[in-house]
């Protein structure tokens, strides 16, 4: 176990490795941050918690729409010439809707959704990229693996550093500084080599994109319950804590959650695993769904988060595998997409799965909410396991990647299938 975690230090030690990813995670700070920052400063201004949640929402429905359009472009036209742009936009928006306030609410409406809608594709991208990085295929799943994990600690991040620019300035601040770093994590990824050599492969014309891949289509119909599942526990979970302690313990339950997915994707990601990934994640998938089951006992508060926490072990292991998968299934020239794509889907299913427990919370408790991302759970593996010929045929895409290790700023070139990896 141990030479697996020595898998990870090598990951980083490879050229533009952990500049990339540092830079991903940063550029995405705006995103990872909205909803909180946005939900402070509406209420910073006197509006109400209504207001501060529609707009909230309207930022996250512009993301889930604008992540795969923005992903399709970057196949398109690289990179740097969308990614960037797309920033800056993004922030400039955001800006805006800071300096005006909540109070004019067309005007705020506007400024919120165009920043959801221009929120650079960073994560697709970096996914992308890691096979043009690393020289060795076997390497790939591991920085997958790594990837999840990173972004469970910005998640946890993040909104503690939304918190203490509130403290430390205001919540108008809190929204201007974090898109200023977000537009220079987003210019830190672009203007470095592997960004700029990076080429989607060759791709068909076909307005559905990498949509028309039916084991993506799985995938995401998979995926958008493993979203509602994650969804249904936040609010499920507020309603315990309101019975057992408060906001405090509600902290403690969503830091046991991000700990477990936290846990299991480096434990995950540290070994080598054989076998084709769709089978694999039918088994993490069921795992994760079993592994929800038990919050429907609602023991004392200590149990209670050490079940959050195991609630969350096989999380970042599926986000992780899923990435594989999708590598595996995205027809040639739409990776960015693709990987978007997969974004898109487990927030909209978040989404639902908070809309969901809501009225089940209230008609029966917390109890019942928690029942709810067990459900869900078993609903994406049943989605799996109803549909395992279609998941198992990959359209063997190739990937590209940078030509020469000593020449980052040459055309991409096949290197390795996607369709070979374990």
């Amino acid at each position: 176990m141990a030479a697996g975690f020595a898998g990870y230090w090598e990951i980083l030690r490879a050229r533009h490795a952990a500049r990339l990813l540092a830079g991903t995670l940063v550029g995405r700070l705006p995103n990872a941050t909205a909803a909180i920052a946005v939900v402070l400063f509406v209420r910073a201004g006197g509006g109400t918690y209504s207001l501060a949640g529609a707009l909230a929402a309207v930022y996250g429905v512009a993301n889930a729409v604008g992540q795969p359009l923005l992903g399709r472009l970057v196949d398109l036209y690289g990179q740097p010439r969308v990614q960037l742009p797309a920033a800056l936009a993004a922030a400039a928006a955001m800006t805006a809707f800071a300096v005006m306030g909540p109070g004019p609410r067309v005007p705020a409406y506007v400024c919120v959704a165009a920043a959801g809608l221009f929120t650079p594709p960073l994560e697709g991208g970096l996914r992308a990229l890691w096979p043009t990085v690393l020289r060795r295929e076997e390497q790939v799943p591991t920085a997958y693996a790594m990837d999840a994990v990173a972004q469970e600690v910005m998640f946890t991040v993040g909104p503690l550093l939304v918190t203490l620019c509130v403290s430390l300035w205001s919540a108008r601040a809190a929204l201007v500084v974090l898109n200023v770093v977000g537009v220079l994590g987003a210019l830190s990824v672009v203007v470095s080599p592997p960004s700029r050599a990076w080429r989607s492969a060759p791709r068909e014309a076909h307005w559905l994109g990498a949509l028309r891949s039916p084991g993506l289509l799985v995938l995401l119909g998979s995926f958008l319950f493993v979203g509602v599942a994650l969804g249904s526990i936040t609010v499920a979970a507020v309603s315990y804590a309101d019975g057992h302690g408060g906001d405090v313990v509600y902290g403690w339950l969503m830091a046991g959650l991000g700990l477990g997915a936290l846990v299991g994707g480096v434990v995950y990601g540290a070994r080598q695993w054989s076998g084709v990934p769709e089978r694999r994640l039918r088994v993490l998938v069921a795992l994760l769904a079993v592994c929800y089951l038990p919050l429907m006992l609602m023991p004392g508060t200590a149990a209670m988060v050490a079940l959050t926490a195991l609630s969350g072990v096989f999380l970042a292991p599926c986000i992780a595998c899923a990435f594989i998968i999708v590598d595996r299934h995205a027809p040639g020239g739409t990776v960015t997409e693709a990987f978007s794509w997969l974004v898109t889907t487990f927030t909209v299913g978040a989404s639902a799965g908070t809309g969901v427990a809501g009225p089940v919370v209230q008609a029966g408790g917390a109890l019942w909410g928690f029942a709810v991302p067990g459900g869900a759970g078993a609903v994406s593996l049943l989605v799996l396991l109803a549909t395992g010929r279609v998941l198992t045929a990959p359209a063997g895409r190739a990937v590209v990647a940078a030509s020469s290790e000593n020449d980052p700023n040459r055309a991409a070139e096949p290197r390795f299938s996607s369709g070979d990896r374990a």
